[in-house]
């Protein structure tokens, strides 16, 4: 299984998130459509959904930012168009057509030898990715669960 996690390559798993991210703003948008017009009220579901992807999606961009050596600004404005419906496919084609999500991953076992303590981490992550992956979802879900105590980002009438 950790083989097969490390055949995804950095620019698989940015596609994969990007397009879940903007997959799950249509269902957001239609939850929020549906509920404006009295059909049906799920937008308590489809906000979660799309709060817990939208965490993913941002994790993932930190990562491949990482792996990448994106320019800060590359990094900034791929978790900024997160908040904007639909941007991070538009933003993947254009990463894609730069050449920026080529390659694999550098600190993988065999590859470059880490730089500093965010190298490290990535590194250990590539190490052990099935570890890495139940750590990060636990601190995803600890921080999901904190943002749905505080309540939703609009207070609501």
């Amino acid at each position: 299984m950790e083989s097969t996690l490390m055949n995804l390559t950095p620019r698989t798993l940015f596609s994969i998130f990007a397009t879940a991210e903007a997959i799950t703003w249509a269902g957001l948008i239609a939850a929020i459509i549906s509920r404006a017009t009295g059909v049906a009220d799920f937008v308590s579901t489809a906000g979660g959904l799309h709060g817990f992807v939208f965490l993913s999606y941002v994790a993932v961009t930190l990562f491949v930012w990482v792996n990448q050596q994106w320019k800060t600004s590359v990094g900034i404005t791929g978790i900024l168009l997160s908040v904007i419906p639909f941007a991070t496919v538009p933003y993947e084609i254009y990463l894609k057509k730069l050449g920026l999500l080529t390659g694999s991953w550098r600190l993988a076992p065999g590859g470059e030898t880490p730089r500093g303590f965010i190298e490290k981490v990535q590194a250990w992550v590539l190490r052990k990715p099935l570890l890495a992956t139940a750590v990060l979802l636990g601190v995803i879900v600890v921080v999901y669960v904190a943002l749905l105590l505080m309540g939703p980002p609009v207070p609501q009438n």
